[in-house]
């Protein structure tokens, strides 16, 4: 019989039926991207749909398909041997999350859609989804980047809701994938709009001893947060690259910070201070700044001396992951060259400038030679 009513009782959604019984209405979980921390969020979302009532147990995850080099297609692999063999090799996902290479077939039954690919797919993955999804459904995005067209930037978060006309929320913090994956304790900071029963819903999914996560009503906030802070660490590795030290790259990220916050204002007046301080702000930036891709990468291309690009080091370094870090920096720098504000942010400036080999890798530190015009405040 059809649900009469429906009601948010604790973290679950009860519906009564006609005759008076009360039912629990589960949700469905979808992950949107299968790379390292697509695996590891599937692998942590897994884990806590078996114990939850209100959610199904299965978790579905969109795979990219590839062959492997064993002619086997990874797909396949994952479903047999419950391993990401390619991108998170060891780890055990849960027997409950299953492997689907065709993105419509992995979304059509999904109450809550986990976005966690590169950010330079998402205007295809959107268009693709368009009329393929349930109308009530949620989403959460956790990737980090922006993209940037004719009228200015815009967030991933946005870009989902525009095009899918959903509601979505983000999750970002300080979390190395391989880290989470063996369970060593790790934060993380879910940003909503208003729906602070849906943000809820997504810490409960997420949270567990080892990864705990709370909520914050700042989505524009959380989401910069974890898009400019792989500027940051691109700065950061060159530094390491270049040996430079301790002291110097303390600097960096202190001025990497700054200017993160200031972008951030400049673009959306609501958002917070308290966010950066907050997982998703100042700590996410340490371990990105410490550890990480982008951080790694950078100091290859230092100690090369620029003289191999970062898409060659790349396809070396990081086995088919994707840097996030080189192409945020050059959306960014689109951002600060139209608005005519290049001059406000000299160490946004300089990661471009140097990542597209205008400057050296030694600029890094040389570009407080030219103080920024308008102080940040």
């Amino acid at each position: 019989m059809a649900p009469a009513q429906e009601q948010l009782e604790g973290e679950q959604i009860v519906a009564s039926n006609e005759d008076g019984a009360n039912c629990i209405e589960k949700s469905r979980v979808t992950v949107i991207g299968s790379g390292n921390w697509g695996s590891v969020a599937a692998k942590l979302i897994a884990s806590n749909t078996l114990k939850l009532d209100s959610f199904h147990d299965e978790v579905r995850m969109w795979v990219y398909e590839e062959v492997l080099p064993s002619g086997n297609k990874l797909t396949n692999v994952i479903n047999e041997t419950n391993e990401n063999v390619k991108y998170l090799p060891g780890i055990k996902l849960g027997k409950n999350v299953v492997a689907d290479p065709d993105l419509e077939n992995a979304v059509k039954d999904a109450t809550m859609l986990v976005f966690v690919t590169p950010h330079q797919f998402m205007d295809a993955i959107c268009k693709r989804l368009v009329g393929k999804i349930k109308p009530d459904v949620e989403a959460i995005s956790l990737i980090k980047g922006m993209e940037v067209k004719m009228e200015g930037p815009c967030m991933i978060s946005s870009l989902i809701s525009d095009q899918l006309g959903i509601n979505c929320c983000v999750l970002m913090g300080a979390n190395i994938a391989n880290e989470i994956a063996v369970e060593k304790f790790s934060e993380a900071t879910v940003g909503f709009r208003e729906n602070k029963e849906v943000a809820e819903r997504w810490v409960l999914l997420f949270s567990s001893p080892y990864f705990q996560v709370t909520a914050v009503q700042d989505v524009e906030g959380v989401e910069l947060c974890g898009t400019l802070k792989n500027i940051v660490a691109i700065a950061a590795g060159l530094v390491d690259g270049l040996e430079m030290g301790n002291n110097t790259k303390a600097a960096i990220m202190r001025i990497g910070l700054r200017e993160m916050r200031a972008f951030s204002k400049l673009m959306f007046s609501s958002v917070r201070d308290s966010t950066f301080f907050e997982s998703c702000g100042v700590a996410d930036l340490i371990t990105t700044c410490m550890g990480g891709r982008n951080r790694k990468v950078a100091e290859a291309f230092a100690k090369n001396q620029g003289k191999r690009s970062f898409d060659e080091l790349e396809a070396e370094l990081l086995q088919g992951q994707k840097l996030q870090g080189v192409s945020t920096a050059k959306e960014v720098y689109a951002v600060l060259s139209n608005r005519g504000w290049l001059e406000m942010f000299p160490l946004f400036t300089t990661v471009h400038e140097i990542c597209v080999g205008r400057l050296p890798p030694t600029a890094i530190v040389e570009y407080s030679e030219h103080k920024p015009k308008c102080c940040l405040a």
